[in-house]
């Protein structure tokens, strides 16, 4: 399951990411690796509001939809 799919308020965790060279290593710089449990705060216009280890940041639609979560 992709990361964009999982509803408000679950946690899931990080299995997998295929993003271009660039945006992997800021997400990663950002905390968010695999392994890595995720809270989806909310959603708003298109982007998901995460929590990663202590820190909230949105991400947008097109990435979300290239980390796979379990």
């Amino acid at each position: 399951m992709t990361l964009d799919k999982i509803p408000v308020g679950e946690i899931c965790g990080v299995t997998g990411m295929d993003l271009p060279r660039q945006v992997g290593r800021r997400l990663e710089a950002l905390g968010l690796t695999l392994g890595t449990r995720v809270l989806v705060l909310g959603k708003k216009s298109g982007a998901l509001i995460l929590k990663v280890r202590g820190t909230r940041f949105a991400v947008g639609q097109g990435i979300t939809r290239k980390i796979e979560v379990a």
